[in-house]
């Protein structure tokens, strides 16, 4: 644990910060698998879980918790899937 005030804060910040970008890509993850499982079994809320899922990436990737073209390779493959 650092002695300094600023180096202190820092910790707790950056301890913050790290708990909302594991919360925000877990929900990116789940939001992917269940897209992927509805598309594979044919589910009637196919569609909507799809731009969920998508939505999660956009956000994700513009937090820059994951780079933009994984951001674009994971949604072309999502929609790839889907026809």
């Amino acid at each position: 644990m650092p002695n300094i005030k600023g180096a202190i804060k820092r910790v707790k910040q950056s301890t913050a910060a790290n708990e909302q970008n594991s919360r925000t890509k877990a929900a990116m993850r789940s939001a992917m698998r269940k897209a992927d499982a509805a598309i594979e079994s044919k589910a009637d809320n196919a569609e909507e879980l799809k731009r969920a899922a998508i939505k999660h990436l956009d956000t994700a990737a513009g937090k820059g918790l994951i780079h933009k073209n994984t951001a674009a390779r994971q949604k072309a493959r999502l929609t790839k899937k889907a026809l």
